[in-house]
């Protein structure tokens, strides 16, 4: 077999301005046999597809400059078979109807571990007849609660009486939830 016999790795372009989280994702994707670019905004993001589009992309929503959802469209617009996954720590079901509309594929929520993105661009594959494998573990109740206190906190911009009125809880109630980080599985 030659060189150019050789099967080439599944390319995937990961978009975020968190350079902590694209770098830790950028590592799991590597791991697993992938070609992997980053960028840290939209813009940057649409240089590269322009110079080789990735068969996956997956793109954070809340960026500086283009958001996500631009990102998303123009990513389409570059290649329809561009497989995108947006992963946002602020999700509504209006932002995820939106992101499916514009082509996305899937939508996750922050923080997406590896195994959730690859399982969202295998159910992309999938005919739409065919039922997604079951997943191999859910959120604890204890993690679903905390991740919803922490966005609506930041919604508020950190201001724990607005978020503790919003959710129906004591202030200092709300103060000890968020003092306990739930275990993440």
């Amino acid at each position: 077999m030659s060189a150019t016999d050789a099967p080439t790795a599944r390319s995937v372009l990961l978009v975020d301005d968190d350079e902590r989280f694209r770098s830790r994702l950028a590592l799991a994707f590597r791991e697993r046999g992938y070609d992997v670019r980053e960028a840290a905004s939209a813009e940057e993001a649409l240089d590269l597809a322009r110079a080789e589009s990735p068969e996956y992309a997956v793109v954070d929503l809340r960026m500086p400059g283009h958001g996500g959802l631009e990102a998303v469209r123009r990513l389409k617009q570059i290649d329809l078979s561009t497989n995108v996954v947006v992963l946002t720590g602020y999700g509504s079901i209006a932002t995820a109807l939106e992101a499916v509309r514009l082509g996305a594929t899937h939508y996750l929520t922050k923080p997406a571990e590896i195994d959730e993105l690859l399982a969202a661009f295998e159910r992309s594959t999938l005919s739409p007849l065919e039922d997604p494998p079951a997943p191999d573990a859910v959120l604890s109740l204890a993690r679903a609660e905390w991740e919803h206190i922490s966005r609506v906190l930041t919604e508020c911009g950190g201001n724990i009486s607005q978020a503790a009125r919003l959710l129906g809880l004591h202030r200092r109630s709300l103060q000890r939830k968020l003092a306990k980080f739930p275990v993440v599985r």
